[in-house]
């Protein structure tokens, strides 16, 4: 059974209100986000009658990669170009002709790669250019829910909420888990989106990857996302990819850099604070859409009791995605880092924002106890007077208290699109 998405539908995308505001008051504004998130549908929406150019076309293409000023000299003033990381040179001539004439929502600039990271960028654009991170759709926005449950965290207007009991209902989060979030798969019945996301991959990996780098054999991407789907939301071990590669880890390195470059996958810093020289500083490896892990992985919703320990990984990177698509919708966006220390105590998500930290702690299981709060706990220690405090999220119902002195609760996934 496909997502209750209509095919036809426009789903608001919560950064849409950002993306206006930017093109009202700043001559380029550039739209990054995985292939297929919706960046065009987004961009078209808020401004239909701008005139669109992609660089998915050949035509189109050619000519900004012969004469980058000519081309740009010959747009109309208001004008989207679409895949501008296919065309990277065009960022000089984009210069030039802002530089000439500043109005504002002149360029809008959509890219599947982070352009910003791309070596052949000419200019940086800096101080002329705003960027904005679209990215696969959030539960909240598939519900046509606000999309505040981050905000209301940190506003720390959270509140416990005990409610009735009533006979337990069959859980969402397998089904949400193997949809992840990209328009066209949640579309589809469960057979045909995975199918969908297989073919996105192969084509990511065989096409895209040749926009921003040359690689020899796009087989050993393909290889390294298939390895990585194991290591989901696990610590990143570079020696341990190397030798399942049989390949050096400088190439591992530039490998894990260009899949993120294309939004696949994201490495989660650890938080250290200096009142501790006993936490690890290892990132931690997330995909950036559950569903894409789970067809690599070859996990399917009717798999939930067999392979629970996979399913849990999926779901910290799910809320992981959940809380930085909502974070980068913000106008302060925090900053997000996991906490682990040598004693292998852990903390799922750590947010810090104006030098103030909160903890989050995922778990699949229905019900909740003071223990799972353990590494949250042990965060506030190190934290000190910076502790706002805690959630431990669980696929139950009520919002329960569980450390009243530290601030830490127990809160329902569902509140995550809910609120």
């Amino acid at each position: 059974m496909a997502n209750s998405v209509p095919e036809s539908a426009y789903l608001p995308r919560h950064l849409g209100a950002g993306l206006e505001a930017a093109l009202a008051d700043t001559p380029v504004v550039c739209l990054l986000g995985p292939r297929q998130c919706g960046k065009s549908t987004l961009s078209r929406h808020c401004e239909p009658g701008r005139h669109y150019v992609s660089l998915d076309d050949r035509a189109f293409l050619n000519l900004a990669l012969a004469d980058p000023q000519g081309f740009v000299d010959d747009l109309p003033e208001q004008v989207a170009i679409d895949e501008v990381q296919r065309a990277p040179e065009l960022s000089l001539a984009i210069k030039r002709s802002v530089d000439a004439n500043r109005k504002p929502g002149r360029f809008l600039l959509t890219g599947s790669a982070n352009l910003l990271q791309l070596p052949r960028l000419s200019d940086s654009l800096a101080g002329r250019m705003e960027c904005l991170y679209l990215h696969p759709l959030t539960e909240a926005e598939i519900r046509r829910s606000p999309g505040k449950f981050l905000e209301a965290f940190l506003a720390g207007s959270l509140r416990p909420k005990i409610t009735g009991s009533s006979a337990p209902k069959p859980s969402e989060l397998p089904r949400l888990l193997v949809a992840g979030g990209y328009p066209e798969s949640i579309q589809r019945d469960p057979e045909r989106a995975d199918r969908w996301r297989r073919n996105y991959v192969k084509s990511v990996v065989e096409r895209d990857i040749g926009d921003i780098a040359q690689i020899r054999d796009a087989s050993d991407l393909t290889r390294l996302l298939a390895f990585l789907e194991t290591r989901n939301a696990q610590l990143l071990n570079q020696s341990a990819l190397s030798q399942a590669l049989g390949h050096s880890r400088a190439t591992v390195e530039r490998y894990l850099t260009l899949l993120e470059r294309l939004f696949l996958i994201r490495l989660l810093p650890a938080w250290h604070s200096n009142r501790s020289k006993r936490l690890v500083k290892t990132p931690k490896l997330h995909f950036v859409d559950s569903g894409l892990a789970a067809s690599l992985g070859e996990l399917d919703a009717g798999s939930w009791n067999e392979e629970r320990p996979r399913f849990g990984h999926l779901l910290e990177s799910f809320v992981l995605q959940q809380l930085i698509a909502m974070a980068d919708c913000m106008a302060r966006p925090p900053r997000f880092y996991h906490y682990r220390d040598r004693d292998k105590t852990e903390v799922d998500i750590v947010i810090e924002s104006s030098r103030k930290i909160w903890g989050v702690e995922v778990k699949a299981a229905a019900s909740v106890s003071r223990e799972d709060a353990k590494g949250l706990r042990k965060l506030a220690e190190v934290a000190g007077d910076t502790f706002q405090g805690g959630i431990v999220f669980y696929d139950g119902e009520a919002i329960l208290p569980l450390h009243k002195e530290a601030g830490i609760l127990a809160v329902p996934l569902s509140k995550l699109w809910e609120l």
